[in-house]
């Protein structure tokens, strides 16, 4: 199974951060351990300081693909949910700075919380998903699909140019604005719609 992660793929996040508009889609990936399902707790890891929060609307590919085009691109996909792609931010920065790979920052264990799976048909138009973060009972995050950069379509035809497409791979889409902090004891919990996909305690 990969993880494959799009970053700077909304544009108020974009605009957040102080970064131009990207004219391809930003791809990384995380390992398989980064995975932490059933909402179990996550522990905030000792070698950061500064570790933040990131959701994201998550998608899972259901079959066999390559080059695939953004017309045809629905067939590889019928259900999302949310994710969080949790990120430590000294890290990156410093990494940034030099101009070093940071996968160390996004792809520690537990760094990927992963919702439950609901049907792509629950939400009509993928192109028009609410989506929200709340953590201790306060919306962090809230936003729409149809502020992406690059839709889910054109990510999956994207990504599908180099990586083979399996069942099972999971596509992080990116993050909207209002990215920050996580503290011992917060409570997270990630909506589509107003259904609770995500919920889970920092430890």
């Amino acid at each position: 199974m990969k993880i494959i992660c799009i970053g700077l793929n909304y544009r108020k996040h974009a605009i957040e951060m102080g970064r131009s508009f990207p004219a391809e889609p930003v791809v990384f990936m995380k390992p398989d351990s980064s995975i932490l399902k059933n909402n179990k707790p996550f522990f905030l890891p000792d070698f950061s300081s500064e570790v933040h929060y990131e959701v994201e609307v998550v998608v899972k590919i259901t079959r066999l693909g390559k080059g695939i085009l953004p017309e045809f691109a629905p067939r590889y996909y019928s259900e999302i949910t949310t994710g969080i792609d949790i990120t430590a931010r000294d890290l990156q920065t410093k990494l940034s700075m030099d101009r070093l790979p940071w996968e160390i920052s996004k792809c520690f264990d537990g760094a990927a919380p992963l919702g439950k799976f609901i049907p792509v048909s629950s939400v009509e138009d993928v192109g028009n998903i609410d989506f929200r973060l709340e953590i201790n009972g306060k919306i962090v995050q809230q936003s729409n699909t149809s502020d992406m950069i690059f839709s889910i379509n054109e990510i999956i035809s994207y990504v599908s140019k180099y990586f083979t497409l399996k069942t099972g791979d999971l596509i992080f889409t990116g993050t909207p604005s209002g990215v920050g902090p996580l503290k011992k004891h917060d409570h997270l919990v990630a909506y589509i719609k107003n259904m609770p996909l995500l919920d889970f305690m920092i430890k």
